[in-house]
């Protein structure tokens, strides 16, 4: 293994704090990723990792040293993609971390005319909506919907989500469409939504005329934890929810599902990627994210 791939395998390491982890990032046996540091560190003659059985951590050398190789590895990257550039193509294994009903509805359907126009890319898709360590657990990017805590991370803001009431038509004839938020205490019923993080029901939500943010505790007789279980829910006539525009634009189309109180929407979430620092980002992580931001533009209010 020479020496650029030995760097390759200690910033991996390093980044995912872990040599199984990186090894199978990587794909090449964790006995030669634990050769590969072992031979650089007697290379540079210092330790360049803390090992505990529980965790990999870098030494003030090892830092110093990752410090100065990642942009240099980035520019190798590109240098390896340079006759490529004229085709504009990407390659190399590529891993996204987003929502599960965006990854449905939206990036799986439009993923055929990505990868015909990038044969020689390879994309791990992961769902989910929890928040995760983009760089200990190797992701490359990820799209998350609503306010962000702070991050060391780049956050590329792609706009507004618009959120919608709905309900089933069969919903409505049963319990007569509601008209204002005030309505739904007596004789209405929502789809609970348990929080991710609380594991509470989220109170109705929705903005007046004056644009201020406003919320209501509305009975359920159903609370989901997934958005695949309240859309279900829903078009049974188990409730009203409040769910993105996009995510039902189909069911609207289709008459299975109705918008209700337009004028009293929930305030739109902001959608945004999210990608770890670097001084050059990879072409395969620039396509994805230029083909993101445009499979996402028709969604979106900027």
């Amino acid at each position: 293994m020479d020496r650029f791939d030995q760097y390759r395998v200690f910033v991996q390491v390093a980044e995912m704090g872990s040599f199984i982890k990186a090894a199978h990032a990587l794909e090449l046996p964790r006995a030669s990723v634990s050769a590969a540091v072992r031979q650089l560190e007697e290379q540079v003659g210092a330790r360049l990792l803390h090992r505990t059985t529980r965790r990999v951590s870098l030494t003030a050398d090892g830092q110093q040293l990752i410090e100065r190789i990642r942009p240099l590895l980035t520019e190798v990257e590109d240098i390896d993609q340079l006759f490529h550039a004229r085709e504009k193509q990407a390659a190399g294994r590529l891993t996204v971390d987003v929502p599960s009903r965006i990854a449905r509805r939206l990036v799986v359907p439009a993923l055929p005319g990505l990868l015909q126009r990038h044969p020689r890319l390879q994309l791990l898709l992961r769902s989910g909506d929890s928040a995760i360590d983009l760089v200990r657990e190797g992701v490359d990017c990820a799209v998350r919907i609503g306010a962000l805590h702070d991050s060391s991370l780049v956050v590329r803001p792609l706009g507004d989500i618009a959120l919608i009431n709905c309900a089933s038509p069969a919903y409505l004839r049963q319990h007569g469409e509601p008209r204002h938020p005030d309505e739904l205490a007596d004789g209405h019923w929502t789809v609970g939504y348990a929080s991710a993080t609380t594991g509470r029901e989220t109170a109705w939500e929705y903005l007046d005329a004056s644009g201020e943010p406003q919320s209501r505790d509305v009975p359920s007789q159903v609370v989901v934890n997934n958005a695949e279980n309240y859309i279900a829910c829903c078009r049974m006539g188990l409730g009203l929810i409040q769910i993105p525009r996009f995510d039902v634009r189909h069911l609207l189309d289709a008459g299975e599902l109705v918008e209700v109180m337009p004028g009293l929407r929930p305030a739109p979430m902001p959608v945004s990627l999210l990608y770890p620092h670097r001084r050059q980002r990879s072409r395969r992580l620039g396509v994805f994210v230029e083909w993101f931001e445009a499979l996402m533009r028709p969604h979106v209010d900027d």
